[in-house]
């Protein structure tokens, strides 16, 4: 045998690097800078940031729209109605939301305005103080009838 065969060195079980050392590596260079490493390819990867935003005429019409959009509100009118058929039967906000089964939250903000109105709890509120809170006659004695099944 020759020096030669001395002098060649064989290395058995190296491996190169694995997929997903080779993309971090890959991701880290690219997102350095342009020409700071081997890739210029930027990644928008970081922090879950891979959303693009821009606006188009759509985006800004809809903006636009909803700001103008709100929901109902009770009307004042409504909620003095409340008030007065409340204190005309003794009850205060708390008593009236018990006999409800509703929080007493939900009383002050019928009758603040605030509350946007939902009918089954107008129904309660209506046979409870005895007066109409929907349609054209609001305020008007609620006229309780057999009810028809």
């Amino acid at each position: 045998m020759a020096e030669s065969d001395w002098d060649t060195v064989t290395v058995l079980r190296k491996k190169g690097p694995s997929a997903a050392q080779a993309k971090s590596k890959q991701v880290s260079a690219g997102a350095v800078g342009p020409g700071a490493g081997p890739s210029r390819r930027r990644t928008w990867a970081w922090g879950g940031q891979n959303k693009q935003h821009f606006i188009t005429k759509n985006t800004a019409k809809l903006d636009r729209e909803t700001e103008e959009l709100h929901h109902d509100r009770v009307s004042l009118e409504v909620g003095k109605v409340i008030q007065q058929g409340r204190q005309s039967k003794g009850l205060t906000q708390k008593d009236l939301a018990t006999k409800i089964n509703e929080k007493p939250q939900v009383i002050a903000d019928y009758e603040s305005g605030r509350a946007i109105p939902n009918n089954q709890v107008m129904g309660k509120i209506e046979r409870a103080i005895g007066l109409k809170l929907r349609g054209k006659d609001i305020g008007k004695p609620l006229e309780t009838g057999p009810k028809g099944k």
